[in-house]
């Protein structure tokens, strides 16, 4: 396609993603100078289309970026109340005390939130300052200077056939360039894997780690509704098949958040994450809570879990990494969205300085610096070494050693392990069909659980049919030839939206991919044991429209 000829518009920064990173960077560069040329490119139908997160929100990005954000009117309004930790046994729980968690796992002064209100609400304060704003604009390829350098993005490429070739609608986008090109493509982004592989920005990280998150909407009965409670649990159903837990939030309006996080590091090839968590909703205390309501929304997103060690690096020549493209998240604490936030700040700071200075193009050493050593990298460092020992050594040592660890690190600064290692990649981690057993799930009841396809339907997802699929195989064979007969292709049960099937055509296994499906949470690209699957944008617009995640 590199013969198209297409229109460019130039701009001193281009940001791909309207996520609470993204945003960030632009609203702070319109504060540091009004007359900036600032474009955000959003490929959901509309900002927040695409945004799922827990969400306890710690003000403390947004306190650094717009300090009077309640005067504001910012959709920040149910402080956390309440925190309750649990172990879960299959037929009852143990409360775990509050008081022996290091301090940094206390929600006191946080807030529950919808983040893709939030980035609905950052995007109208983004556009009153002079920030453009493109949702519905997915970003399909680089644009590269004659140095090599990224110097901007083609976006708004629509009306393709299945092959790819331009069909008779056929829009070739445009090319946008900037001074510096920013990438807040959330976990996984696929202009990120290029630029990281390109620039091997990775040379001196770890292996990235990832879970997957999974999210309902339930309104409940009232009587059973404790505004700004927020329970965490761990255990049953996971138990030592998968590390992870589940979150419930109590919201406003008798609503409560109900996820669940299942670590992709896994070993069975027939678990499955979705599974899980309809399990989960009938352990007693949940069903109980959940019991006489309705679930009303339904989402999944992979999470970046690799934090400290495997951040690489997030400078390359003409521009930047945000948010979870980095991976910012606080594993013990669930949170990351702060830490979004001030990386966009940081960029935004660093390419204001570049940009006053006359330069374009370089690389942006200040930002990778300030990720590092400022607020973010000590948020990250002091929980280092939680999610490797929960990974290698399991439940007990994450909770007993790994609460010590960030005892030791919040007293004094310090850790007497060291930095620990995560080992293997997720998809390394899947083990052989033939070393493990499969699971005997039950059959979802349609009241506390469903199966997959229905709940889909509640993440509003849609894509255009005869675009090319978005989800491409490097090796067409592979799903079959290999991933079959070795892992039992566990794409059927790992994808939390039923993409991936294995039907049996003419008596023979076919691998057959249900795009449409696809919710955007990129856990194929990161668990297939071959790593296969590439996950890629979809045209601008398609893919789940999620109201309030």
């Amino acid at each position: 396609m590199s013969e198209i000829e297409r229109e460019s518009m130039e701009y001193d920064v281009v940001i791909v993603g309207a996520g609470p990173a993204g945003l960030s960077a632009a609203i702070r560069l319109k504060q540091l100078d009004a007359d900036l040329n600032v474009v955000v490119l959003e490929k959901g139908s509309e900002v927040g289309a695409h945004i799922l997160s827990g969400a306890v929100l710690d003000p403390s990005g947004l306190d650094a970026l717009i300090p009077d954000w309640k005067d504001k009117g910012a959709p920040i309004s149910v402080p956390v109340r309440q925190d309750n930790f649990y172990m879960l046994g299959q037929g009852g729980q143990l409360r775990l005390w509050n008081f022996a968690m290091p301090p940094l796992m206390s929600n006191h002064g946080n807030y529950i939130v919808s983040m893709g209100n939030v980035c609905r609400w950052m995007a109208e304060q983004a556009e009153e300052m002079g920030v453009e704003i493109f949702p519905g604009m997915a970003c399909s390829e680089l644009v590269y200077g004659e140095n090599g350098e990224v110097k901007g993005v083609i976006a708004g490429e629509f009306g393709k056939n299945p092959d790819g070739t331009p069909g008779p609608q056929y829009e070739p986008g445009m090319e946008l360039h900037g001074r510096y090109v920013m990438l807040g493509e959330g976990v996984r982004g696929s202009l990120s894997k290029q630029v990281i592989e390109k620039f091997d920005l990775a040379r001196d990280a770890d292996a990235p780690k990832f879970g997957i998150g999974m999210k309902e909407i339930w309104e409940i009965d009232p009587d059973k509704h404790a505004e700004g409670t927020v329970t965490h649990t761990m255990g049953w159903p996971l138990g030592s098949n998968a590390g992870g837990g589940s979150f419930i939030y109590h919201l406003d309006n008798n609503q409560v958040y109900v996820g669940f996080v299942v670590h992709l590091n896994y070993a069975n090839p027939y678990l499955s994450p979705y599974q899980e968590f309809q399990r989960f909703k009938h352990h007693p205390m949940v069903a109980e809570l959940l019991k006489g309501g309705k679930r009303i929304a339904y989402g999944a997103r992979a999470i970046s879990e690799g934090g400290w060690q495997s951040m690489p690096r997030a400078a390359f020549p003409g521009g930047v990494l945000l948010g979870c493209s980095v991976g910012l998240v606080n594993v013990p604490r669930i949170k990351g969205n702060h830490n979004a936030m001030l990386s966009g700040k940081a960029a935004a700071e660093a390419a204001f300085d570049a940009i006053r200075a006359d330069r374009a193009g370089d690389t942006l050493d200040a930002y990778n610096a300030e990720l590092r050593e400022g607020p973010v990298g000590k948020d990250l460092r002091r929980v280092r070494n939680v999610k490797p020992l929960w990974s290698n050594r399991g439940l007990l040592a994450s909770l007993t050693l790994g609460g010590f660890d960030m005892w030791t690190n919040n007293l004094f600064g310090a850790s007497i392990l060291g930095t620990l290692k995560h080992g293997k990649t997720d998809a390394a981690a899947t083990g052989k069909a033939s070393k493990h057993t499969e699971f005997d799930y039950p059959k979802p009841d349609g009241v506390l659980s469903f199966d997959r396809l229905t709940n889909v339907s509640f993440s509003m997802t849609n894509h255009e049919e005869s675009q090319p699929p978005h989800l491409q195989l490097k090796d067409p064979g592979v799903p079959i030839q290999v991933n079959l007969p070795q892992f039992a292709e566990p794409a059927q049960r790992y994808c939390p939206a039923g993409v991936y099937e294995v039907v049996e055509k003419d008596g023979q296994p076919e691998f057959v991919i249900n795009f449409q499906n696809c919710v955007h949470c990129k856990t194929c690209d990161i668990k297939d044991p071959s790593q296969n699957i590439n996950w890629t944008v979809p045209q601008g617009g398609d893919g789940p429209n999620y109201p309030n995640m």
